[in-house]
């Protein structure tokens, strides 16, 4: 009887802790919704900024954001996944795999100014690529591969051990069975590694402040080596160092707005390209 008790106390405090993180989200996000939604307009979301940022547009920024998630993804995606293969079909399993593997872990928990100033030192200066946009993906791409590493090796992990054996029991090479065997019902898990980093890496202002952000550019980037403006930096900016703070309060909620949307829509872009591979390869 305690026991059904105190089990009943335990769900109903998990129940009362979910409803209130619910509940705390939910309120962020409609009061984003109702204080940016009156800034929303083709002109906000296509012209550039004026008069440092108080009056014109945030395109630059939502380009400039899309170049910087895409170039991280880009270059932490096909790493993490030959990371993830090679210690889970390749590595011999011992001391040295499992201190690894506790390093990635640490890896995905430390700070991301941390990783803004490794970038700085390393692709900024040491690299001489200067504050750009390959400085801010490469930057990103290193701050999110610890997750997409985990993320990708607990999925090759859940594909069953018989279908490698009947793989290689049918003349397959261990690379044959990894590609064709392995990989393609692990995708969805890897997918979840890359949604979880991709969200991290849109939101992040402490990497890009240090290695490719500019408050303030009319222009687009023409090269990988040009400075960039991000979504998150340009909201910080607003919000915290702009001479008409109250002025442009409309488009700091605004620009807040723009990027939760920017976040939602390709993170449900690729649960849709997860959901699809779900239902292709099933075991």
């Amino acid at each position: 009887m305690k026991q059904r008790s105190n089990g009943f106390l335990a769900i109903w405090a998990m129940r009362i802790i979910f409803y209130l993180l619910v509940s705390s989200v939910g309120i962020i996000v409609l009061d984003i919704l109702w204080k940016g939604l009156p800034s929303i307009s083709l002109s906000f979301l296509l012209d550039s900024p004026r008069r440092s940022g108080a009056e014109g547009g945030i395109f630059p920024a939502i380009v400039g954001t899309v170049y910087l998630v895409t170039g991280a993804i880009a270059a932490a995606l096909p790493l993490g996944i030959a990371s993830a293969v090679y210690l889970s079909e390749y590595a011999k399993q011992g001391l040295f795999t499992r201190w690894v593997r506790f390093a990635i872990i640490t890896l995905a928990g430390v700070p991301s100014v941390v990783f803004g100033l490794f970038g700085l030192g390393l692709f900024v200066i040491f690299l001489k690529f200067g504050a750009s946009v390959l400085a801010g993906s490469l930057t990103l791409a290193c701050m999110i591969l610890p997750t997409i590493i985990v993320a990708s090796e607990e999925a090759l992990q859940a594909v069953p051990r018989e279908l490698r054996e009947a793989s290689l029991a049918l003349g397959a090479t261990r690379w044959q069975t990894i590609w064709r065997s392995v990989l393609p019902y692990s995708v969805s898990g890897i997918m979840t590694g890359s949604i979880l980093g991709i969200g991290r890496a849109a939101g992040e202002t402490a990497p890009i402040l240090l290695t490719a952000a500019a408050f303030f550019l009319p222009n687009l980037p023409q090269s990988p080596f040009d400075q960039v403006m991000a979504l998150p930096y340009h909201l910080y900016i607003l919000a915290t160092q702009h001479p008409e703070a109250a002025k442009v309060r409309g488009m700091q909620y605004g620009t807040a707005l723009v990027l939760l949307v920017l976040v939602l829509g390709i993170n449900m872009a690729a649960i849709l390209l997860r959901g699809r591979f779900r239902k292709k390869y099933r075991w």
